[in-house]
């Protein structure tokens, strides 16, 4: 697949699309390894999540993984390493499965996105696209 396109600037930019940037920079957060690792750690301990937890964890998983995929895809990892290429389709599809209403089977699909999430990441450290966590 040929790389997007990105039309050239022309300055100055008009007001709504510095306005735009700026948008986008403010939402702007640095990756934080050590904050997923630590996620991780928390889902794949011997303590079973609370029934409370796993919606708000849910959505951090899928946060995780669709910013190790932006990183992946960004680096053009899926295409230089077929591993990473698998990793990357297994975080998609974990991330777009809903969570189950059952506690038991939503505890195992998490387990299951951070496992994925741990997975790409050690493979994205692996390939120098992303530096080790302390």
């Amino acid at each position: 697949m040929p790389a997007a396109t990105v039309p050239a600037w022309t300055l100055p930019l008009p007001p709504e699309a510095l306005a735009d940037l700026l948008a986008k920079v403010r939402q702007w957060t640095p990756f934080d390894g050590e904050v997923v690792l630590d996620d991780v750690g928390d889902v794949l301990d011997d303590v079973i999540p609370r029934e409370t937890e796993l919606a708000s964890q849910c959505l951090r998983f899928r946060d995780h993984l669709l910013r190790l995929v932006q990183i992946a895809v960004a680096t053009e990892a899926g295409h230089k390493d077929d591993q990473t290429a698998l990793l990357i389709q297994q975080a998609r599809l974990a991330s777009a499965q809903p969570l189950p209403t059952d506690h038991v089977q939503a505890v195992g699909h998490l387990r299951r996105m951070a496992w994925s999430v741990n997975e790409l990441h050690e493979r994205l450290v692996a390939i120098r696209c992303l530096r080790e966590a302390a």
